[in-house]
């Protein structure tokens, strides 16, 4: 590494910290989740303004390589955390609602997004029809259960049974959604990693939820209570995460696949405290630092420069696709579990929300040479319209006072 990559690389991560941290608060005064103004500093550092010579003069390509790098330990580290947030617990005695909403909502979009990819493929240049196909449906199916937990909780929805039902269906959803892309991943990366390689993901998935889970259950119980989260479990936990995205990364799936199963065969039994304080130390080096990068890198490869007429009209379509599908799927499963119309709506709004693990699939896509670039760029339009219509589509369809009103009162003895 060069003197001259070594201030680029430090010039750069100072850049993106300004950046991420001006537009996420900008986002945020405009009742927007912080990660909308995250993902406009990447796409504004891209090459869609004055043909990339912003991004040419500040982020030279000798540079771009270890930025790539620290984003993929960021994404590995953010996968983890999603893992480890999905909990059983979160369903409680909403299950029939919650499967009803999470499976139509990813069924409904996973087909229509199949059906547009056999339309549009013919404009794009796609490794294999099927592939493409597969991955243009699961692309629609998927929910930033993240993002939604944050948008949640910055209206204080959290508590109320919607809020409730609605984190449920995200996180079965996300599962289901992860499952259909592991499937898409594999087929398009056989042809590199072999048939046998990819034969290996059953056993691992064995070794992982029957010796792994184990394992980390007599590592954490033993830290349940003590008030800090030890050093040497904690470099155990971030050490863990990473073989196990190297495990998937060679066997032919992604690393983030890896990383998103280990945070999700830890145990959560007698061990909450434990897993709130890794979330809470881990995520704040990954959403300051780590994360940001990552939204510059993936701007870096947004190019809105040359959208034509051509263009927007599949941006609509794929727009429509989208939104569509999900609210749709999501209302329909809603209204079959006997919620209100209203209710029902708010469901569809909140499932639509993508965000950062939407650019996450859409990276792995444009890796694998699944998508193009120009698609590419279509759909991350698409994943921060999504995003950002949530919160004033909440506004118009549910008055914040209504979702109030649902939390359990509390009366005092008279």
């Amino acid at each position: 590494m060069t003197s001259h990559q070594i201030i680029f690389l430090f010039v750069d991560l100072a850049l993106i910290l300004l950046l991420a941290r001006l537009l996420g608060m900008a986002a945020a005064k405009l009742g927007q989740p912080p990660v909308i103004g995250e993902v406009l500093a990447g796409i504004l550092l891209g090459p869609t303004l004055f043909h990339g010579a912003i991004s040419d003069t500040l982020v030279p390509t000798d540079v771009r390589p270890f930025l790539s790098a620290l984003a993929n330990v960021g994404v590995a580290i953010f996968m983890f955390i999603v893992g480890l947030e999905l909990d059983k617990d979160l369903i409680g005695g909403r299950g029939r609602t919650a499967v009803s909403v999470s499976v139509l909502s990813i069924v409904l979009p996973f087909l229509l997004g199949m059906a547009l990819a056999w339309f549009i493929h013919t404009n794009h240049h796609s490794a294999e029809r099927t592939a493409f196909v597969l991955f243009m449906g699961a692309a629609m199916s998927v929910t930033a259960f993240p993002v939604l937990a944050r948008i949640l909780s910055d209206r204080g929805l959290q508590r109320t049974p919607l809020g409730a039902i609605s984190l449920a269906s995200a996180a079965m959803g996300d599962v289901i959604a992860w499952c259909l892309l592991a499937v898409v991943v594999a087929r398009a990366g056989a042809a590199n990693a072999g048939q046998l390689l990819i034969l290996a993901v059953i056993p691992y998935l064995a070794l992982m939820f029957l010796v792994v889970r184990p394992l980390l259950r007599r590592l954490t119980s033993r830290y349940e209570g003590a008030g800090e989260l030890s050093l040497g479990v904690l470099a155990t936990l971030l050490g863990g995460l990473l073989v196990s995205g190297a495990i998937t990364e060679w066997l032919g799936l992604h690393f983030i696949f890896g990383a998103f199963l280990f945070g999700l065969v830890l145990p959560r039994d007698g061990v909450k405290a434990l897993r709130d304080d890794v979330i809470k130390r881990v995520g704040q080096v990954s959403g300051v630092l780590l994360l940001p990068v990552y939204f510059i890198v993936a701007g870096l490869r947004v190019d809105l420069s040359h959208l034509d007429l051509s263009g927007l009209g599949e941006l609509v379509l794929i727009l429509l696709v989208a939104i569509g599908g999900k609210f749709l799927g999501a209302f329909l499963g809603a209204r079959l579990s006997g919620m209100a119309n209203r209710e029902s709506a708010v469901l569809g709004t909140l499932m639509n929300t993508r965000g950062l693990t939407e650019l996450i699939i859409l990276s792995v896509g444009l890796e694998m040479g699944v998508l193009d670039d120009e698609l590419y760029s279509l759909m991350v339009v698409m994943a921060v319209v999504t995003t950002a219509m949530a919160g004033p589509l909440l506004s118009l369809l549910r008055p914040q006072q209504a979702f109030l009103d649902e939390r359990p009162r509390v009366t005092t003895p008279a």
